[in-house]
């Protein structure tokens, strides 16, 4: 089966998530693309936050009702695809430029479901790191964070500038709090162990739910 195949059947296992009454965050990319059909299919009746004017587009062209998240201050499920996880669930987000969002609808969620093809399994994280720039001070921030570089998309919804991180990653906890602590960088795309309730990886024709490592 090809990468898509996996996506759809990773997609697929965790729609089975979704019940009538629930508040629902939804992902951005290829993988929720696939998300999004399996949720329409259930017919359940839900309220949805998504993570990106094209998610949320078409969440609505298939009949799911989305609202806005001012709307909404906690939701019962988020699903979202990711770039990379690595063997201890440290993720890699935002090669859809959409990490910001993508972050704060999964912090908001009592479960955050990420669904992945086998590609996106790695040994260890790696650069590039998505990060959100404001684009007030550009580049100063820019010059304090040296080993990175603009991407060229348009900026996001919320006037941020994409860029990515390119130098060494080492250990994520502590560049995530250095990415943090740098001023200008309104997010950064890794996302920690502990935001992640469950993985789900279309593996062939068969989704496999990871086991989390102990510690």
């Amino acid at each position: 089966m090809s990468l898509d195949d996996e996506k759809r059947v990773a997609a697929d296992a965790a729609a089975e998530l979704v019940e009538d009454g629930m508040t629902v965050g939804l992902g951005t990319g290829s993988t929720v693309a696939h998300l999004l059909a399996a949720v329409a299919r259930r017919g359940k009746d839900i309220r949805c936050v998504s993570t990106s004017p094209r998610t949320e587009e078409a969440a609505r062209a298939l009949g799911i009702r989305t609202e806005s998240f001012d709307d909404i201050t906690a939701l019962d499920l988020a699903i979202d695809g990711a770039d990379q996880v690595s063997p201890d669930w440290w993720l890699v987000k935002g090669g859809g430029a959409a990490h910001t969002r993508e972050k704060l609808v999964a912090a908001a969620a009592a479960r955050f479901v990420v669904i992945v093809d086998s590609s996106k399994l790695v040994d260890r994280i790696t650069a590039p790191i998505p990060l959100e720039l404001l684009a007030f001070g550009l580049g100063s921030t820019l010059a304090r964070l040296r080993d990175a570089g603009l991407r060229d998309v348009p900026r996001t919804p919320d006037g941020g500038v994409i860029a990515d991180y390119l130098g060494a990653v080492g250990d994520p906890a502590a560049l995530a709090a250095a990415l943090s602590g740098t001023p200008g960088i309104v997010d950064h795309g890794l996302f920690p162990p502990e935001m992640v309730a469950a993985i789900v990886v279309g593996e062939g024709d068969e989704a496999r739910w990871l086991d989390r490592l102990p510690g």
